[in-house]
């Protein structure tokens, strides 16, 4: 597992007083940053090897402001070319959103899939949770 911690800006907060629903998202992909890595080391764009292909996020809490944030990131599902990033966002002891994306190998001058190396798999089964 991953695990970063962060203070929600006052921006991030909406007309109800608790953290927009549009944040989560954006925090998770910040979250995968380390996942990133494993395919792009330098996370230059240029060398990019990823794709999005879904995203599901679940609101189990509200989020609130001037209280610090647990991202907590794992890999749930690992296939031939593609894997499942499951993440939490955890505020004052509780799981507050959680979510999964489906991410792919991809070789952009292709533009296909491409399976994933032994060395990267070995990494992301470091991470892998049962859910």
């Amino acid at each position: 597992m991953f695990s970063e911690k962060m203070m929600p800006h006052f921006s991030d907060t909406d007309a109800l007083g608790h953290i927009n629903n549009t944040k989560p998202p954006v925090w998770f992909e910040g979250g995968r940053a380390p996942i990133f890595r494993f395919f792009t080391p330098d996370l230059d764009p240029k060398k990019w090897q990823l794709i999005i292909a879904k995203i599901e996020v679940s609101y189990h809490g509200q989020l609130f402001y001037g209280q610090e944030i647990e991202i907590r990131t794992f890999v749930s599902r690992i296939g031939g070319a593609s894997f499942d990033v499951y993440q939490e966002l955890w505020q004052h002891g509780e799981k507050c959103v959680s979510g999964t994306a489906a991410m792919v190998n991809f070789d952009y001058e292709t533009q296909s899939s491409k399976k994933i190396s032994e060395d990267i798999r070995t990494q992301l089964t470091e991470h892998f949770i049962e859910l």
